[in-house]
């Protein structure tokens, strides 16, 4: 089995995808939150805001990082 190397260039095209991916679902789940404060289940509500963030964190970072490549 051949294995990358892990000191090879980076795929700059796919990091920007999945940054774009990531950031995506940040904002579905910031979006859809709503519905869990609506249903008096702010706890779930308040879990689904703070994945998003981090989220939408990780997805900035990746495609940010793929901007400078």
């Amino acid at each position: 089995m051949s294995d990358p190397a892990p000191s090879g260039p980076r795929d700059l095209r796919r990091e920007r995808l999945v940054g774009l991916l990531v950031l995506g679902v940040a904002v579905v789940l910031l979006v859809s939150s709503v519905s869990w404060f609506a249903s008096d289940r702010a706890v779930v509500g308040i879990g689904q805001l703070v994945l998003a963030v981090v989220l939408a964190g990780v997805g900035g970072f990746l495609y940010r990082r793929s901007q400078r490549g």
